[in-house]
């Protein structure tokens, strides 16, 4: 019966594992094979004057990247991977694979990730690319453990919408029957509705779509987000479980996925909680000093703002307390100077993570705030209605997957951390 490549140990006798040739190295009378799983890679040596003529016929058949499965006994070697070899009594080609690759998995021959993502079903074969979608996997599992050891309901919110959550534009369009409908940008407004329902304390994790016409290497058009929203809370409490939630996550990533930080090959270091909080005054008055574009309060923090007050403030942190006119309408305004609201972003030193506030959770407040932006209450009707049938105080945010695994991994591209990234210029594969 096969095993995982990670359980072959020089102490066994005999092993079968599957898997596909990573590379083969010929000697003359000996024969290098490397087989890889998800698991990790094995030695394969055949011996030409020993070896079974089956084998040696199946050997030198075989190409790279075919998959074959292969049963022998297990010697230790020093040199070798894992400190052991198996030496085949029968070799299997399972599935051949056609020649020329469109990549080399080997990475001996880089190749563009335009070219990666247009072969992204070999490229995560790399054990340094699957070693970031094992990270991001338990990232994910990770989220679910947080929040259910916590007592939060999984929600699932409609991805087909009437109207803008945040009232923009930046909505894409879509054919439903006869009806104007639009890709959800934000389950915003429904993990709202479900605090009316009585559920308290509420999460998703799902994508979201942005019609950005963005074309760098931060954005994306469709991108999965961790939600939660929580009655009788304001920001503080939810900025807490932010930070517990990023911690939680990192030190879960420190203890399953030790092999996959070494394949990525990068130091890697739970970061300390409670995050610094760092007042919008100030996070501007930093980035004018630092920066040569002109920046002044009321202005959102570009990008070379945000790189150089990460650099000044060196770890995740919060920037607390936004203008009022700069947040959404749904950002409860401080009571002693509604000027300013009640929400806040979570930064890496390199960007924004996630965003967040205490919600506005009076009705007739909100109706003057949607206004305030120039929206039409009108078209908030489903929404505004369980504002007035009792509707708890309460907080949340929204926290962007692939900027967390992006920032976490030292990743420079965000789509490197999406398998099949969709952006202004790519929707296959």
């Amino acid at each position: 019966m096969r095993i995982p490549i990670s359980e072959v140990t020089p102490d066994i006798e005999r092993a079968e594992v599957a898997g596909w040739v990573h590379e083969v190295r010929d000697l003359g009378g000996l024969t290098f094979f490397l087989i890889r799983d998800r698991t990790g890679i094995i030695q394969v040596t055949i011996v030409k004057k020993k070896a079974p003529a089956a084998v040696l016929e199946a050997a030198k058949a075989v190409s790279r990247e075919s998959v074959v499965r292969v049963a022998g006994t297990v010697k230790a070697i020093d040199k070798a991977p894992g400190g052991r070899e198996l030496n085949p009594e029968t070799f299997e080609i399972v599935a051949p694979c056609a020649s020329p690759l469109p990549l080399d998995v080997v990475e001996k021959v880089p190749a563009d990730l335009d070219t990666r993502l247009d072969a992204r079903f070999l490229d995560v074969r790399k054990p340094r690319v699957a070693a970031v979608f094992k990270v991001r996997s338990t990232v994910t599992t990770a989220a679910y453990e947080f929040f259910t050891q916590r007592g939060f309901y999984n929600i699932t919110s409609p991805k087909i919408v009437a109207a803008a959550t945040e009232g923009g534009t930046e909505l894409f369009p879509i054919a439903y029957f006869e009806k104007e409908a639009f890709l959800n940008q934000s389950p915003q407004l429904y993990k709202q509705m479900m605090m009316a329902a009585g559920f308290e304390k509420v999460f998703e994790i799902g994508p979201i779509f942005r019609a950005e016409e963005h074309n760098t290497v931060r954005h994306l058009n469709e991108a999965t987000s961790i939600d939660i929203e929580v009655s009788f809370a304001d920001h503080n409490d939810v900025m807490n479980i932010l930070e517990d939630l990023v911690a939680f996550q990192y030190a879960a990533v420190a203890d399953h996925c030790a092999d996959a930080i070494a394949d990525i090959g990068i130091e890697f270091e739970i970061p300390k909680t409670p995050f610094p909080r760092l007042p919008y005054a100030e996070a501007i008055e930093i980035a004018a000093r630092k920066i040569e574009e002109p920046i002044a309060y009321g202005d959102d923090l570009s990008t070379p703002a945000e790189r150089a007050i990460g650099e000044e403030m060196g770890e995740h942190y919060f920037v607390v307390d936004w203008p009022s006119a700069i947040r959404p309408y749904y950002a409860m305004p401080y009571e002693n100077d509604p000027s300013i609201s009640k929400s806040f972003d979570m930064m890496h030193p390199r960007m924004e993570l996630s965003s967040g506030a205490q919600r506005v959770h009076q009705h007739d407040l909100l109706v003057r705030q949607i206004e305030a932006k120039g929206l039409n209450p009108d078209s908030f009707e489903f929404y505004l209605q369980p504002f007035a049938y009792g509707m708890p105080p309460h907080a949340g945010w929204g926290l962007g997957m692939e900027r967390l695994v992006m920032t976490m991994l030292g990743l420079q591209n965000i789509r490197e951390a999406v398998l099949f990234p969709r952006d202004r210029h790519r929707v296959v594969p």
